[in-house]
């Protein structure tokens, strides 16, 4: 019977959970992930033509610091994912993001878990090599009218600039998936 990170009543960042032998974290591509985020946002002319990123858009120069609990609920998730072999904001069990955060001990506006499926502050990407492709990726957001990851990894409009803390996972998985690779980035605020 597969492994997988189990959930009962208890969030699942707060308990420990069995191994997938198939699935691991990769920590260093989050970390490159990171820094390749924060060098755009803090050079974004460096990235304008590359990303396509529009001259007039304002996007924050401001360093996102990395919160350890974020990064524990981005890493659950990316394993989540890779573990149950599904791509989305809710997890199978009807939950988003932002209940995962606020049970993982980081304060959030209530507002914003008064619904189980409440995602304001998580961008993924799935099948792609690293974490600096996952962050191009995101950046462009092809397909994605709304350009919703760009706004929230650039910092664009007045919520999205406001969020100062990020924790990213990055999970692989060497067969039996839909995709190789899942990555999770929140970048939050506390309340």
């Amino acid at each position: 019977m597969k492994q997988s990170i189990f959930y009962l009543f208890i969030p699942l960042f707060l308990v420990s959970f069995k191994t997938d032998s198939r699935v691991y974290l990769d920590k260093s591509e989050a970390k490159q992930a990171f820094e390749f985020l924060n060098d755009i946002r803090t050079n974004p002319g460096r990235y304008a033509r590359e990303l396509r990123l529009n001259k007039n858009a304002k996007t924050t120069a401001t360093k996102l610091v990395w919160n350890k609990d974020l990064a524990k609920a981005a890493e659950a998730k990316a394993y989540d994912m890779a573990s149950r072999n599904y791509f989305n904001h809710i997890d199978p069990n009807g939950y988003g993001m932002n209940y995962y955060i606020q049970k993982n001990g980081y304060a959030l506006d209530p507002a914003w878990t008064n619904s189980k499926r409440n995602n304001f502050f998580e961008s993924i990407a799935a099948g792609i090599d690293n974490g600096e492709e996952a962050i191009r990726l995101l950046i462009i957001d092809k397909g994605v009218p709304s350009l919703g990851h760009r706004k929230h990894l650039l910092g664009i409009g007045s919520f999205n600039a406001s969020l100062t803390d990020i924790g990213i996972g990055f999970a692989r998985r060497n067969s039996g998936s839909n995709y190789t690779t899942y990555i999770s980035i929140i970048i939050a605020k506390h309340n």
